[in-house]
């Protein structure tokens, strides 16, 4: 249903700040929008203005006004001419509007464009208005084709959660303060609420978590109620229902009883009461999402009692007002798991705390299941408690806000990860069930209705929703997986860079490149074989720090020692993890040779001399794979740079900035990696590139005025293992080295580190040649999780291209401390054209 795209060239574009995402509208050029055959009325059949019929008639015009520059009248009763008619089946057939459409679904619609006529019927009023977003989808990317069909979604659950915290903060946040609260209230204006809620509606989001699942109890009060009321009315007229994180506790923390078991008769008289009241302020509330023992919050199981003992509770209270609880299956136990104990194994844990109660929690409960058995890392094999709740609506919990992915300054897009899951099949008592299509579809277990998708998005208040533009792809996308999982996500990437960015074929083809390439990238020089990310996991989750990993009771190792890496999940010799899958699939990860490579150390603890099925060692891999993401990623700003002056310079500019970051920093990550298994193992690089870096000159090396050595922990994100650092907090200081290098043209490029509270400046000179300054200010532009050390997150790289160097010249740094920020300096390397160092 494609058809033809006319594409064109569409010249310089007005700044944009992100705001309208893939909503832009933006004009088509006459030659192209002349070829648009589009009625001259809208009708939209319901004069209610909560209604999201209503939206749909506003939200056309709009878009038709926009995209083609027509301004069409919004009417709500049919005529004699051509027209838009937007409804539900019900409308149009009392509206006497004769319209046979195939057998739609909750949600689903039906779309005909035909001559100069167009009908969009829903089956309900959100279906209604997902057709309209649906035709001007089409029209915003020059699609003027005849089209009839109908779409469904494939699953009733396609909801949002976030992260946000009634102070404002928002946990793994990364693009400023929440647009639900501030000063442990709810927000006063909710103009950014409903610009959400249009977005969320436009990819057939119909149902959204405001707050945080380690959940304030405060939100309960009779005055937040009615701000959650607030928020409810804002977001109703796209058809997007409001609901909220729980915390188990409350009874006793909020409501001054002495106990929170959810068999107490007081408890659950205080969870209905406390329910009744909410729903008095939100009629529609969607029901309720609860994480219950895990990391430290409360559950049933303080009591002895079960999870689903702990669901039901919810589940009753919310039953009589046809609200649903999302009950997290994210259970473990951080207090006493220990790595000396070859059997404990933090993935067992959600197939064991859920084991034996499948049939045992009420309809309305649907168990939420991270796409993992972990947490959101790089690459992890399919959750095996989706293969175990065949009595139990589920659900998959996808991330949307890169927690553990770089934060929303490394461009990854995450469909291809996500895909990873969706398609895999489990083999279910031998029979085809596969997660997308036959298990979240309710289709596998006949649970169609209750099963579906939850994302984590924690969008913030900055222009641009997720903090950068690139970013939005994974929102966007993910809405349109939700609702269809067998969609290429190429097709979904296109659809997004031609709405958001335009017609241009070079700016979709290099944004559809470069994305796709993101993800390996990624994985490549962050941690690959399936062991995970490698980063800080008792810190901010964002720089290298792979001995974090262990050693703690967080159940994310890697069992590294100096001679072999990985988890034995088997169950012949390891945690047994391998076995709670079902039995075909168990019987490939057993073993080795049918355990796929990108998840062998997931699933076995090998030597690091272990060839790999690509003939490579496991540690040479190790160091080839991480070369390799770094030299992907020094990509990024050069194709970036080709798409200048083919969309508007604000953007371009943003991007530019935060892909010549990702360049610098997956260096950081590359040489903390491998330096630090190279230590480990004492395995030297075939290649000769591990800590051995010709083109550098380490800073403790240099000619130091004002500057001392000191070490860095973790020791690996320091190249040659030391930095150096002003001596005061507040002086100047200067490293200087005299080049070694023959004549010509080469790029500059100085390691610091960019610390949290403090803006020391910097000034490369060059035979006293000024070549550039700068400030240690990333803080302020990057929405990372900001650290106050020197280590893997706050290391970082500027560089100064095409400069004319000759033996013997004298570079020099000139520095001034500042806060905390004390000017610490890494190396200066001087690159030849091509060299990524």
């Amino acid at each position: 249903m494609r058809g033809l795209w006319f594409l064109a060239a569409l010249g310089l574009a007005a700044a944009e700040d992100g705001r309208n995402a893939w909503l832009r509208y933006a004009r088509l050029p006459d030659d192209i929008a002349n070829q648009a055959t589009v009625p001259g009325t809208i009708v939209a059949l319901n004069t209610t203005q909560s209604s999201p019929v209503y939206s749909a008639g506003q939200e056309l015009q709009k878009g038709i006004g926009g995209i083609l520059g027509k301004d069409l009248n919004v009417t709500h009763e049919t005529s004699d001419g051509a027209s838009v008619v937007v409804g539900t089946i019900a409308a149009f057939n009392s509206s006497g509007i004769s319209v046979e459409t195939p057998e739609l679904e909750e949600d689903g619609f039906w779309l005909s464009v035909k001559n100069d006529a167009v009908e969009i019927v829903g089956q309900n009023e959100r279906g209604a208005l997902y057709g309209a977003f649906e035709y001007l989808s089409m029209l915003a990317q020059a699609n003027f084709t005849e089209v009839a069909y109908a779409s469904n979604p494939s699953a009733g659950i396609r909801w949002i959660n976030q992260w946000d915290n009634m102070d404002g903060t928002i946990e793994r946040g990364y693009a400023g303060p929440s647009i639900f609260f501030e000063r442990n209230g709810i927000i006063s204006n909710v103009t950014r609420v409903a610009e959400y809620a249009r977005l969320l509606a436009s990819i057939r989001v119909n149902g959204i978590i405001i707050n945080n699942v380690n959940a304030n109890a405060n939100l309960l009060s009779e005055k937040n109620m009615a701000g959650v009321g607030r928020i409810a009315d804002a977001m109703r007229p796209w058809g997007v229902k409001v609901g909220i994180s729980l915390n188990f506790a409350s009874p006793q923390s909020f409501g001054g009883l002495n106990t929170f078991d959810p068999l107490d008769k007081s408890v659950i008289a205080w969870w209905t009461d406390i329910t009744n009241k909410l729903y008095k302020y939100v009629p529609d509330l969607a029901g309720y999402l609860v994480k219950a023992n895990s990391e430290g919050q409360p559950g049933p199981i303080t009591y002895h009692r079960t999870l689903a003992d702990g669901a039901n509770l919810f589940a009753k209270a919310v039953k009589p007002h046809g609200g649903i609880v999302m009950f997290r299956a994210f259970v473990y136990d951080n207090q006493n798991l220990n790595e000396r104990n070859w059997k404990d194994d933090r993935a067992n844990a959600a197939v064991d705390f859920f084991n034996g109660l499948d049939g045992k929690f009420d309809d309305n409960v649907v168990v939420q299941i991270k796409y993992g058995p972990i947490d959101f890392q790089v690459r992890e094999p399919a959750s095996p408690l989706f293969a175990h709740l065949k009595q139990t609506a589920s659900a998959i919990e996808l991330q949307i806000t890169q927690e553990y992915l770089g934060q929303q300054c490394h461009l990854v897009y995450l469909p291809p990860l996500w895909k990873t899951v969706l398609d895999f099949d489990l083999r279910v008592d031998g029979e085809k069930s596969v997660i997308g299509t036959d298990i979240l579809s309710g289709k596998r277990f006949n649970k169609t209705g209750l099963t579906g998708y939850a994302a984590v998005v924690n969008v913030g208040q900055n222009a641009t929703w997720l903090g950068t533009h690139l970013a939005m792809s994974n929102l966007y996308a993910y809405g349109r997986l939700a609702w269809d999982p067998t969609l290429s996500e190429v097709a979904v990437l296109e659809d997004w860079t031609r709405l958001t960015f335009g017609l241009d074929d070079t700016v979709r083809e290099t944004i559809t490149r470069m994305s796709m390439e993101s993800w390996p990238a990624y994985e490549n020089y962050t941690g690959n074989l399936g062991i995970q990310t490698l980063t800080d996991i008792t810190g901010p989750h964002y720089g290298p720090n792979p001995q974090s990993m262990d050693n703690n009771p967080w159940g994310q190792w890697t069992r590294a020692d100096a001679f072999s890496i990985g988890m034995d999940r088997t169950v012949k010799n390891g945690t047994g993890f391998a076995g709670q899958y079902p039995d075909e699939v168990a019987a490939a990860f057993e073993e080795i040779e049918t355990t796929p490579d990108n998840l062998l150390l997931w699933f076995h603890h090998v030597p690091y001399t272990h060839v790999l099925k690509n003939g490579k060692t496991v540690i040479q891999h190790f160091y080839d794979a991480h070369y390799a993401g770094a030299e992907t990623a020094a990509t990024f700003p050069q194709q970036w740079a080709k798409l200048q002056g083919l969309i508007d310079q604000q953007r371009f500019d943003e991007m530019a900035f935060r892909l010549t970051y990702q360049a610098g920093h997956a260096i950081v990550w590359r040489d903390s990696i491998n330096q630090f298994y190279n230590s480990l193992s004492k395995i030297e690089d075939a290649q000769g590139r591990v800590n051995h870096h010709p083109w550098r000159i380490e800073a403790e090396s240099m000619t130091l005025k004002g500057y001392r050595v000191t070490a860095v922990n973790p020791f690996e994100v320091a190249s040659g293992l030391k930095i150096v650092q002003t001596t005061g907090n507040s002086t100047t200081a200067s490293v200087s080295a005299t080049l070694n290098y023959t004549a010509g043209v080469y790029d500059l490029a100085v390691a610091y580190y960019d610390l949290y509270e403090g803006r020391a400046s910097y000034e490369l000179f060059l035979n006293d040649k000024s070549i550039g300054k700068w400030i240690g200010d990333n803080e302020y532009k990057l929405g990372y999780t900001v650290t106050r050390g020197i280590d893997g997150h706050s290391a970082t790289r500027i560089t100064f291209k095409g400069i004319e160097i000759k033996e013997g010249d004298v570079v020099r740094v000139d520095t001034r401390a500042n806060g905390r920020e004390t000017a610490p300096l890494d190396y200066i390397a001087v690159l030849p054209p091509g060299v990524v160092d």
